[in-house]
């Protein structure tokens, strides 16, 4: 099985200012460290950035790009989308089957968003996911705060049994790559 990694929205517009993600700067060590083992393990990374036509979030400006301390490169694949689901609308699968990929390491901003809806996706299309627990974030709601959303996604992804793939969460320093 051949692994590749995830790393949703990691944009500045959800990294600093009024749409921080809780701790954004210590998810972003932490995905930075998944990048580090992925890349030493020669393993795919796929980085995913949201956009809104018209919104904030618009293709190529400040907001939509991706914040400085993460470390991506030219080697990496890139996807753009337009909602939660990082496989709707965009080449994510193709990128996934042209690079033989048969499961995923997913991590980024925002927990109850998309990555919750990306992993889900992930497992109905047979995907087995590694949910990195310490990598991924979101703001506080009226009902509960970021740490509390994110601890309940990590609890709630990985109790459902229902789909073809499975889901996992391990914290960023246990993650490993089978490249």
């Amino acid at each position: 099985m051949t692994t590749a990694l995830l790393i949703i929205d990691v944009q500045n517009d959800l990294c600093s200012g009024q749409y921080a993600a809780f701790e954004a700067k210590r998810v972003i060590d932490r995905i930075n460290q998944v990048i580090a083992a992925a890349r030493q393990a020669k393993a795919p990374v796929i980085v995913i950035q949201h956009e809104e036509p018209g919104g904030p979030m618009t293709y190529a400006s400040d907001a939509w790009k991706l914040d400085p301390d993460l470390q991506v490169g030219p080697e990496d694949s890139y996807v753009r989308k337009t909602t939660p689901d990082s496989f709707h609308n965009t080449d994510l699968l193709a990128v996934l089957q042209a690079k033989n990929i048969s499961k995923l390491v997913i991590c980024g901003l925002q927990s109850e968003f998309c990555v919750d809806t990306t992993t889900r996706r992930a497992l109905t299309l047979g995907y087995p996911v590694t949910l990195v627990a310490d990598g991924h974030s979101t703001l506080d709601n009226k009902v509960l705060t970021a740490a509390q959303i994110s601890t309940h996604h990590n609890e709630v992804l990985t109790s459902m049994g229902s789909f073809a793939g499975q889901a996992r969460v391990t914290p960023a320093a246990d993650v490993r790559f089978d490249a």
